[in-house]
C-alpha cells in the first residue's frame, strides 16, 4: 500500500506594492470629498435658512473671493512642527546678526492697490488700514472724493483734485447744510467726479451713521449705487466700516456688495 500523496500549502503570490504616488492620491481625494461636502452642507443651510437664489449666489461669489485666504490658512494649520535641524548646520559657524526691523504693522504693510472699477470693503473698528490705502491709492486716480464724520488727510494732494462731503456734523461755511447730507444728495454729488475722465477714487467711512439716520435699507441702496458706479465709469471705491453696528446677517448684506473684503 502506497503512503498518501502529501499536500503542501499554497503560497500566496507576492503583494503588489502600491504605485508610488498613491498616498499623494489617496490625500488629494480625501481633500477634494472634504472640501465637495462642505461646499453642499454650506448650500443647504442657506436654503433651509430662506436665502433667495439671488442672495445665494452672492453668499457663493463673496465666499469665492476669499477661498484662498481659508486654503492657505489651513494649509499652515495642517504643516507639522520644524525639524530638528542637521549635524552640519550646528556645527557651521553663526551667521552675522541681522538688523531687526520690528514686527509688521498697518503702517508698515504693504498697501492694498485699487483698481479702475474695483470695490474693497475693509472690516475695522476704526479707519485705520482704509486710511492707509486710501493714502497709498490716491494719486493713481485724477480725483479724490471723500463722505466722512471726519475726513482723512491725504498728504500731497492738491485741493482742487478732492471733493469732501461731511455727514453727521455741522456743515462748512460755504455749505452750512453739508453735515445734513442724505444718501440720495451724496450720490448726487459724486456724480460729477466720478463720471469725469478718468473717474474718481470714493472714500467712505460713515457707513455706520448713515444706517442709523437713513435706515439699513437706504445705505444698501447706496451702497450698490456706489458700487455700481465705480464699475461703470472706472472709478474706485473704498469704505471702512465697523461690523459691531449691525448684526451679523446685516453685514453679510454689507459685504455681498462689495467685490474684495479685508
Amino acid at each position: 500500500m502506497s503512503a498518501p500523496e502529501r499536500r503542501t500549502a499554497a503560497v500566496p503570490p507576492p503583494a503588489e506594492e502600491p504605485p508610488a504616488d498613491e498616498e499623494y492620491a489617496r490625500a488629494y481625494a480625501a481633500g477634494y470629498e472634504e472640501g465637495v461636502r462642505g461646499a453642499l452642507r454650506e448650500t443647504l443651510e442657506h436654503i433651509t435658512h430662506g436665502h433667495t437664489p439671488q442672495e445665494i449666489r452672492m453668499l457663493t461669489a463673496s465666499r469665492l473671493a476669499r477661498l484662498s485666504e481659508e486654503v492657505d490658512l489651513k494649509r499652515k494649520s495642517l504643516l507639522g512642527p520644524p525639524r530638528r535641524p542637521a549635524w552640519g548646520s550646528l556645527l557651521r559657524p553663526p551667521a552675522p546678526a541681522r538688523a531687526w526691523t520690528g514686527p509688521v504693522t498697518a503702517a508698515s504693510a504693504p498697501a492694498y492697490r485699487l483698481l479702475p472699477g474695483h470695490s474693497l470693503l475693509v472690516r475695522e473698528e476704526r479707519p485705520a488700514r482704509a486710511v492707509e490705502i486710501l493714502r497709498a491709492n490716491a494719486a493713481a486716480f485724477p480725483r479724490l472724493a471723500v463722505v466722512s464724520m471726519r475726513p482723512p488727510e491725504v498728504p500731497g494732494l492738491p485741493a482742487d483734485h478732492r471733493l469732501d462731503l461731511t455727514v453727521g456734523g455741522p456743515g462748512t461755511p460755504a455749505d452750512p447744510n453739508q453735515g445734513s447730507l442724505t444718501p440720495g444728495e451724496i450720490s448726487g454729488r459724486l456724480r460729477d467726479p466720478t463720471e469725469a475722465p478718468g473717474g474718481a477714487l470714493v472714500y467712505v467711512d460713515a457707513l455706520e451713521f448713515l444706517a442709523t439716520e437713513h435706515s439699513l435699507e437706504t445705505t444698501v441702496k447706496f451702497v450698490h449705487w456706489l458700487v455700481t458706479q465705480a464699475q461703470e465709469t472706472g472709478s474706485a471705491l473704498l469704505v471702512s466700516f465697523d461690523p459691531r453696528a449691525l448684526d451679523v446677517r446685516d453685514v453679510s448684506r454689507l459685504e455681498r456688495a462689495f467685490e474684495s473684503v479685508l
